[in-house]
């Protein structure tokens, strides 16, 4: 049994495999979340840069893998900016967590196997974001970095947004050392912030993380409506059928891709 979602997600059936769409999303630009059934997911046929895992990927939201825009996630906040009408090799693999574009032909994705995958549309413009977020890239600001690089490139207006943070590890299930949380200290967030995203102390030096509120909190500061962002609600470490998780399985994990693409109109 597949299991149940946050509000406004719901599950799809494609030829690539079972999939997770936010569909408070939908209406202004498609998307998906893969699972472990995907070729992708698959650890035993896992390679990250080939066609036969990415192709069903760009399938599912209407394009070939020609017109997919990836990138070389190194954990960071640096952004990668597709504009429509810019020849796109679909070879280029920028060291970067953060892709936006306002081109229609794109389907612009990135993976996770724990790390917190961020799909963002504006409802006005029609630009979207893929990004990637691990602690390391939640201490880099990816969520608040993403949404001023609409702005800048774009003219994005904040509150026209709407956010779908899919699958990622929660924090029931995320134990991190102080070195994670001195990291935050130093980064100049918010005693209040911190609190919440390190709940737990598990045993001395050690916290549960949660990703999920770090993003929403760093969305909020950027100016994005709390009723604009959309929570899947999901841990990939504790749904072993159904999603990948790095911490879980260690280097037999596969990989999920989180993917949008700009509504056709």
């Amino acid at each position: 049994m597949r299991p149940q979602p946050g509000d406004g997600f719901e599950w799809i059936d494609t030829p690539g495999g079972p999939a997770l769409v936010c569909r408070a999303l939908e209406p202004f630009a498609a998307n998906l979340f893969t699972t472990r059934e995907w070729t992708l997911g698959s650890s035993d046929e896992l390679d990250s840069n080939g066609s036969a895992a990415w192709t069903p990927v760009a399938n599912a939201l209407g394009a070939p893998p020609s017109q997919l825009a990836r990138l070389h996630q190194v954990h960071g906040a640096t952004v990668v900016v597709k504009r429509a009408g810019v020849r796109h090799d679909a070879n280029d693999l920028a060291d970067a967590d953060i892709i936006i574009s306002d081109d229609r032909e794109l389907v612009l994705a990135i993976q996770t196997a724990d790390c917190v995958p961020l799909l963002i549309a504006d409802a006005k413009t029609g630009a979207v974001v893929a990004a990637h977020a691990g602690w390391r890239g939640l201490v880099a600001r990816v969520p608040e970095v993403a949404i001023k690089a609409l702005v800048q490139h774009f003219g994005t207006r904040p509150s026209d947004l709407v956010v779908a943070i899919g699958p990622s590890i929660s924090a029931a299930r995320y134990e991190v050392g102080e070195d994670v949380r001195a990291r935050f200290e130093a980064a100049g967030f918010r005693s209040d912030h911190l609190r919440k995203w390190f709940p737990a102390e598990t045993r001395p030096a050690h916290w549960l993380f949660d990703g999920w509120q770090s993003g929403r909190d760093q969305l909020a500061a950027a100016g994005v409506p709390s009723q604009g962002v959309h929570s899947a609600d999901l841990c990939t470490s504790e749904h072993s059928e159904f999603l990948c998780s790095y911490r879980r399985d260690g280097r037999k994990a596969g990989r999920m891709a989180a993917a949008i693409r700009v509504r056709q109109r």
